[in-house]
C-alpha cells in the first residue's frame, strides 16, 4: 500500500530548515523504531521523493499490515516532532506534521 504523508503549513515550515537526505533519514529511522512496536513494514524509498520540501509530501510503502495504521502514523508524527522542533526557533509551534493519505 503506498501512502503520502502530506505536510500541514506548519510541518512544511519545520522540514524546510531540512534537506532531502535529512528528512528521508529522519523518517526511515523512527519508522523502523517503531516497527519493533507494531506489526507493520514502512520502506521510506529515496526514489519518488526527491524534493520533499517543495512538494510537501513524503511517500511511504506499508506492508505486512498487522496494526492500526493510523496509530501507527500518529505516533511516527509525535515522535520526527523532537528533531524538526531542533531547528525551530522557541516561538514556532508545531501541532500536527502531516496527514497520511492512501494511494491507490
Amino acid at each position: 500500500m503506498k501512502l503520502n504523508l502530506n505536510f500541514t503549513n506548519k510541518g512544511q515550515a519545520a522540514i524546510a530548515k531540512f534537506d532531502n537526505e535529512e528528512l528521508l533519514e529522519i523518517f526511515g529511522r523512527y519508522s523502523n523504531t517503531l516497527m519493533k512496536k507494531y506489526s507493520i513494514e514502512v520502506t521510506v524509498p529515496a526514489e519518488g521523493n526527491e524534493a520533499i520540501v517543495d512538494r510537501g509530501i513524503l511517500t511511504v510503502f506499508v506492508d505486512k499490515v498487522e496494526c492500526d495504521v493510523e496509530t501507527f502514523f500518529k505516533e511516527l508524527g509525535r515522535d520526527v516532532k523532537v528533531p524538526l522542533k531542533k531547528r525551530l526557533t522557541p516561538e514556532d509551534k508545531l501541532d500536527n506534521v502531516f496527514k497520511t493519505e492512501t494511494i491507490n
